[in-house]
């Protein structure tokens, strides 16, 4: 028995796998694209399989496609959307810049499905009516994207957002030097330092969400050009509302199908929003770090959970290897919204032409920094301790507590006190006793670290 069997086109023979559910034009596609060996998301597939699936019904209530037809075409993208066949979509992310390659492979693979149930259905005239790739990919996107933001991203930044706000009300009564430039700084609580994660968390989950009532306007109905050609006039309307019901998302046809196709502004958007939230994950991995250094010859401040070996050399050594991890995906996220920004610069006319490198990147920062999300929240922020003897000791040493007595003494004159504990290395509290006329409890309530958190001027 024959390893291949011969698929046809338009443009002539091919040897195909003989089990493969694809024909020509994906086999053509594997042939020609041998770039980088990374096939297109899942999640891109399944979006790819939706709109078939809305499609043959909107056709089929038009009157345009027959039921049996129509029904097969909805069974087979069904099965692709519960994530079936995923094997049968190998086409590489650097193919055709449209993603007409992509397009095709999963009109092929419906088609062949439907046809194993006995409807006669061919992947261009049946599966893709009503549609170009020029439309169904930028939609494919949108879907994509705005379906992965809202069913695991979001619900991931929400859990850590959660697990930071818990830790920081345990922490509520922990007082610590605070840092600028690395240097010490004026007390902080540690509940108001993770805090400031949970804010930077919440802004971009308001982002994301305000990105999505962009993401919910449609290229579908545009088809080749942006004029809706071979589309029929309710096509795109009914599309909008067959793709909401499918996934519950807010879905309009945009304004300007030739907006649609020639730019990828929302997903360019969407990009900045997730490199924000990078920006934000590599701020509270550092800080981590940092707060977990030594753990002698450190801050040593807090001690991470101990995970893994950390030193083939060295026994006992133990590194903050969920932070850094996280360190890299902001990296990455970073660095692939700078090909997506490119990306969106590259339409020309009527057709963006690196259509699936949006794609691939988009899905790929989504994913990654999902599962950052809670892989920070359970493996660093939920479990570290407080070292209370290495935050304690330098606290009451802090030189710069003394800026609670500007008001009262002057700033000159508390430099001096300032300067002149530091160089001995004792407590601010007993150099100011010394030099200036304040008593001992006048001095311990205005430089008490507790209440210098709470902000004001000290009376």
């Amino acid at each position: 028995m024959s390893d291949t069997r011969i698929e046809r086109d338009s443009m002539g023979e091919l040897e195909v796998p003989a089990k493969a559910l694809y024909g020509a034009q994906t086999q053509r596609a594997v042939n020609n694209f041998p770039v980088s060996g990374q096939p297109m998301p899942a999640a891109f597939i399944r979006a790819i399989a939706r709109i078939k699936l809305a499609a043959a019904e909107v056709n089929r209530d038009l009157g345009l496609l027959d039921d049996a037809r129509a029904t097969a075409i909805v069974d087979a993208a069904r099965q692709l959307v519960d994530g079936q066949h995923v094997d049968q979509f190998p086409i590489d992310v650097f193919q055709t810049g449209s993603g007409t390659s992509s397009n095709m492979n999963v009109n092929e693979v419906i088609a062949h499905l439907a046809s194993q149930e006995g409807a006669e259905v061919g992947p261009n005239d049946h599966v893709n009516m009503g549609q170009s790739s020029n439309d169904v990919i930028p939609t494919a996107i949108h879907l994509a994207a705005a379906l992965e933001v809202k069913e695991r991203l979001l619900p991931a930044m929400e859990y850590l957002k959660a697990t930071i706000e818990r830790k920081a009300g345990e922490l509520d009564d922990v007082v610590k030097t605070g840092r600028t430039h690395l240097m010490d700084a004026m007390p902080v609580r540690m509940s108001q330092e993770l805090g400031a994660w949970s804010s930077q968390v919440g802004q971009a989950i308001e982002r994301l969400k305000d990105g999505q009532q962009r993401l919910g306007r449609l290229a579908q109905g545009g088809t080749a050009v942006g004029t809706g050609i071979n589309a029929h006039p309710e096509f795109a309307e009914r599309m909008a509302r067959a793709l909401a019901t499918q996934t519950g998302l807010e879905l309009r046809p945009n304004d300007s199908f030739f907006a649609s196709l020639g730019s990828q502004d929302a997903a360019v958007e969407l990009s900045g929003h997730l490199r924000t939230y990078a920006c934000a994950v590599m701020k509270i991995s550092n800080d981590l770090r940092w707060m977990n250094s030594g753990p002698l010859a450190g801050l040593g401040e807090i001690e991470l959970e101990a995970l893994q070996p950390g030193s083939s050399i060295m026994p006992g050594k133990v590194n903050p290897v969920i932070p850094e991890s996280a360190a890299q995906v902001a990296a990455q996220v970073i660095g692939l919204d700078s090909a997506v920004t490119v990306a969106g610069q590259s339409g020309n006319f009527q057709l963006n032409v690196m259509l699936p490198l949006v794609a691939n990147n988009l899905l790929t920062s989504i994913t990654l920094l999902t599962n950052t999300s809670r892989l920070l929240a359970d493996r660093a922020i939920a479990t570290f301790k407080v070292r209370r003897d290495n935050i304690d000791a330098p606290l009451s040493r802090n030189p710069i507590l003394v800026t609670a007595l500007n008001s009262v003494i002057g700033y000159n004159a508390a430099a001096a006190v300032a300067k002149k504990a530091y160089q001995a290395g004792r407590p601010i509290v007993d150099v100011a006793e010394e030099e200036t006329d304040l008593s001992r409890e006048e001095l311990e309530r205005l430089l008490d670290p507790a209440q210098l958190t709470r902000g004001g001027i000290p009376e």
